[in-house]
């Protein structure tokens, strides 16, 4: 009766269907880049192995579906009747001659032609495959968080220096038009927002029911215990297990804390943490609810940084927002929730006016009307709220409260910075650093900054005391 319910949990799993992991078909790799025959390898070409075959790696493999050049050679997952098989299957069928390994250290024993690895396992086997995968003379694209512990974030720095091969750690919203277009554009160009004065981040999701398997292609037990399960509850659920994640606060955590370094130009001088288990319908160990606040001294002066993830609350599901003295502006990942705002008094009302004439940003119709006949010294006024009318009872019946709820004008960043699936930028940067055509955006120093702050959120909540940071902590 159990694995019963545990299968029907498989097939309806919401969030297992929209990361392209139920069906072979939802893996679609384009013609553009079925794989040529080896005799046809041009200097280009980039033989690649996919370790880890689960929900991410399928994000990532449908991510270079339409990046020219890549080969896909091996696949390895310990998940021989379903993710391993389907997965090879399905690049077989446009043309990858994939060979499958359970192993990742055979694979790089009998793989004699490969030139990099994409690392999509869970966190605690990070640090060891990607050491591995660069002592093996490959490069490297390491899923975050990059490693389960500081330690094993340092190791991985110090093999990437000391083969000379390239590793990029997957923050993908460090190759993403969007971000880089705000950050280099809004921020650096225009001066739009001027001095960062506070910053709020959350990435709120709901927990549903616990990830099932299909009943007729479980792993044995015995593969489990080898590579570190106790169970196939805890092989498909790994991120709310001590032993094998670090929890939420660090898995989302490590995009959107990384996006606060980043815009600030700093990392964090200390932290301090509240969490708990809120939902623990399942036992899990790592806590759902995370509040934190984390203190920077940037070359601008202090700022201060809440973050947060919970277990509800989607309708804001994730977002960045800064908060300067010429305006604030909303960043994320999704169309929706891209806004941003000059303040009423800003000083730089001709930057503002100037942004939304060369099409930077977009302003809407209602706006565009109204700039016709303004003079750019009062553009920020535009955006002027107006007060909320106090409560008014009505005539008929005094109980009811008619309140009027005045929206406030935004402006949005172009839709049309790009229209690509959101980790394809972070690869093709990967790809193109191979080819001698780039630089890594998120190379294993990056990487390590924000890896020796998001991994101390736990350590925080578990002392229940202020972390502080010295320069040093943030250097291997």
């Amino acid at each position: 009766m159990k694995m019963k319910e545990e299968s029907k949990n498989f097939q309806t799993r919401r969030d297992f269907l929209q990361s392209a992991a139920v069906t072979g078909t939802t893996l679609i790799l384009s013609p553009m880049i079925s794989a040529q025959e080896e005799s046809e390898k041009t200097p280009d070409d980039i033989n690649i192995a996919l370790i880890g075959a689960g929900a991410q790696g399928q994000v990532l493999l449908n991510a270079c579906r339409n990046i020219p050049g890549i080969r896909f050679k091996a696949v390895c997952d310990i998940w021989e009747n379903y993710n391993r098989k389907r997965t090879a299957r399905i690049l077989k069928a446009y043309g990858h001659n994939v060979n499958e390994y359970e192993d990742y250290k055979q694979m790089l024993a009998e793989e004699n032609n490969l030139d990099a690895a994409i690392i999509a396992t869970p966190d605690f086997c990070h640090a060891e495959q990607t050491i591995a995968c660069l002592q093996a003379g490959l490069h490297v694209y390491c899923e975050k968080e990059m490693a389960k512990t500081i330690e094993e974030a340092q190791k991985m720095v110090q093999a990437a220096r000391q083969t000379g091969k390239l590793l990029q750690i997957g923050r993908q919203r460090r190759s993403s038009p969007r971000y880089i277009h705000c950050y280099q554009k809004l921020m650096k160009e225009y001066g739009l927002f001027g001095q960062i004065k506070a910053v709020n981040g959350q990435w709120n999701r709901k927990i549903y029911d616990t990830l099932g398997w299909p009943v007729n292609a479980p792993i044995a037990q015995e593969t489990l215990t080898k590579y570190g399960y106790n169970s196939m509850q805890q092989f498909r659920n790994w991120q709310w297990y001590k032993a094998l994640g670090n929890g939420r606060v660090v898995d989302f955590g490590a995009h959107q804390i990384d996006i606060f370094n980043w815009f600030l130009e700093a990392t964090p001088k200390a932290i301090t943490a509240n969490g708990n288990i809120n939902y623990n319908k399942y036992g899990y160990e790592w806590y759902d609810t995370v509040l934190s606040l984390i203190e920077y001294d940037t070359p601008h002066g202090n700022v201060s940084a809440s973050y947060q993830t919970m277990p509800y609350d989607e309708g804001y599901k994730s977002y960045e927002k800064f908060i300067g003295d010429q305006g604030t502006f909303w960043i994320s990942e999704h169309n929706s929730r891209n806004m941003i705002y000059p303040e009423p008094t800003a000083e730089n009302s001709k930057k503002w006016y100037q942004c939304v004439q060369d099409g930077d940003l977009i302003a809407t119709n209602e706006i565009m009307k109204m700039l016709e006949s303004m003079d750019p010294e009062n553009f920020a006024h535009l955006f002027r709220a107006e007060e909320t009318p106090p409560p008014v009872f009505g005539e008929e019946n005094k109980s009811e409260i008619n309140s009027a709820v005045i929206g406030k004008p935004s402006l949005h960043l172009p839709l049309t910075l790009s229209d690509k699936p959101y980790t394809q930028p972070h690869l093709e940067n990967f790809f193109d650093t191979i080819r001698g055509k780039a630089q890594l955006n998120c190379p294993a120093e990056l990487g390590y900054k924000t890896a020796a702050a998001v991994l101390k959120i736990n350590e925080a909540i578990e002392t229940g005391r202020k972390i502080e940071f010295k320069p040093d902590d943030f250097v291997v």
